[in-house]
This record gives C-alpha cells, structure tokens and sequence, in this order.
C-alpha cells in the first residue's frame, strides 16, 4: 500500500476529523486510525497534521506521541506525510489571533523550532508565522534552508515586512482571507498586500463560509492559478455532522448549515468541511472542472510544499 501513487486530495491544514481533535493531549492510535479512515473516505489522501498554537513543551509531546503511531501503522503514515504548527509565533492583537491564545503569542525561537523538529523525527513540513514578530527573517531563512516551508497568517505585516520575509524565503500565505479582523482600511491592509505577491501560494479555506462564494471568485481570480491551492482547516467535526466538539480548548457545536460555533455565540469558530464536499462547492463557486480542482487540491499542494506529486 505504501508504495501505491496518491490520487485522491492533499489537505495542508487538518486540525482534526471524524470526531476526533488532534490537538488534544491523550490522543491515541486507535482514534487516529478513525479520523484516517475518514479522510480516506472523503477522497483525502494525504494531509499535514495540524497543530494550533501551545505551549512549546506540550507542542513536542504531541508531536512524539503521533509519531510513535506512524511507525506502528503503515495507513497512518501514509496518510499523515508531515506537520504543520499554525502558531504561536502570530500576531496577539483582536481580529489576527482569532481562535488561538494571544496569551502564547511570541517571537519566533530557532532553539524552539529544533526542538519541534526533533518531536517530529524530522517531518516538520510548514509552520504559519507573523513576519511582524521579531526576528522572523532569520527564522524564515533557517527553517527554509532546512525544506521547511514559511507560511504567512494571522498576521498585520506591513509592506517592509512581507518584502523581508520573502526575501527570506517565505513562500505561503496560510487561509489567506481570514485570520484577520472583521473591518479593515479599504485599501491598506494585509489581505490586499498578500493578494499582489504573485510569487506566494495563496491557500482558500473554499467553505463558502470563511469565504463567501462571491468573494472567493475576487481572491481567485486575484492570483496566478498556478499559485492557488485550497484547505479545509477543518477541525474535529469535519466528515462528522452536526453534534458537539473539542477543538482544543474549545467546546463547539456545528449545526444543520455546516457553520461551526462556539454555544450560544453567532460567530463561527472552525470549519467542519472534507474535501469531497469542497469539490462541489468549487464547481458551484467557480465553474472549475474536475481536472483543476484535482491540480488546485492535489498536486499543486505537493508541489507548494516541496513534496512529491
């Protein structure tokens, strides 16, 4: 099986699935195994196991723990090709930190990072960052020059920023859309200084929920196609239905309508898509046909983060 090419979707941005958190500390195998043979079902194929933003110490010890069931299990590490940490090197201010803990929020630390890398056996695939936090540059350029790929989120980096960043090797821009407050300047602000980077991936959560149908024909149509990849970011609830969930610290409920939120609160607060569905949507959205969909979902993200097609 392991040696079999991949031909379903690849999703960058797992949080969880089939009911199952991934960000929570007595995660075991035998619940992995579940959320896998949900994806599989949904046509996922390969993913980034995703962790939000925590402490650094309980980051590696989840990273540990869920390498330990890749090398017990041939499906699961099939299946879960690397990592991605979303945080908590982001920017702490209202609207940029959405459901992370700004608490956490800090520079980035290169010690820190080699200690994540050494939890995950070397399988650290992409970490999402603010370039506004001190000393960005110089963690982009050495977690670059090591294949690991730097991603912008949850960030208000201004012009400067963006340019040091790439120049340091930055090459993503994480859920681009969303991640940032309600109301912005019409014209100065982060979404549209990302959206003229023609050299950066711009990843779209296609839920038509973080993302309004109309508004994701604008974002596409704003970039090269060759550098528009999509995301679930689901979390817990994707492929699961309607019910209650954990997304770390969060208990959530997902409702009839697919939306996410927290109980009693209108805003939502995750993204209970699959990838199966989200096909759908992207014919509805953008009158996009199976064989870009397919590229848009499936090899282009290996592509983007250096991996085989």
């Amino acid at each position: 099986m392991s040696d079999a090419p991949y031909t379903g979707f690849f999703d960058l941005q797992v949080n969880g699935f089939a009911g199952v958190d991934f960000q929570q500390p007595d995660l075991d195998q035998a619940q992995l195994t579940r959320a896998v043979e949900g994806l599989l079902r949904h046509r996922t194929d390969r993913i980034l196991f995703t962790l939000i933003t925590d402490r650094i110490d309980s980051l590696c010890a989840k990273l540990a723990k869920v390498e330990k069931f890749r090398a017990a299990d041939p499906q699961i590490a099939r299946m879960i090709v690397g990592y991605h940490i979303e945080g908590p090197y982001m920017s702490p201010k209202p609207g940029y930190h959405g459901a992370h803990d700004p608490a956490l929020m800090k520079a980035p630390d290169i010690a820190e990072f080699e200690r994540l890398q050494d939890a995950a056996q070397g399988n650290l695939r992409l970490i999402t960052l603010a370039p506004e936090q001190p000393n960005s540059a110089e963690f982009i350029r050495h977690i670059t020059q090591l294949g690991v790929v730097a991603s912008i989120g949850h960030s208000e980096a201004d012009d400067r920023q963006i340019d040091e960043a790439i120049a340091a090797g930055l090459t993503m821009c994480t859920h681009l859309g969303n991640g940032i407050p309600v109301q912005l300047p019409r014209h100065d602000n982060v979404m549209q200084r990302l959206l003229a980077r023609d050299e950066l991936y711009a990843a779209f959560i296609h839920d038509g929920i973080h993302i309004p149908a109309r508004v994701l024909q604008n974002l596409v149509r704003a970039k090269p196609r060759d550098k528009v990849i999509f995301t679930t970011d689901c979390m817990s609830a994707g492929g699961a239905g309607p019910g209650r969930y954990r997304i770390g610290r969060f208990d959530v409920e997902v409702g009839a309508d697919g939306v996410v939120r927290e109980p009693g609160k209108p805003n939502f607060a995750g993204s209970s898509l699959d990838m199966a569905r989200g096909v759908e949507n992207l014919r509805a959205f953008l009158g996009w046909n199976d064989a870009e969909i397919h590229e848009a979902c499936g090899p282009r993200v290996a592509r983007s983060l250096g991996l085989p097609e």
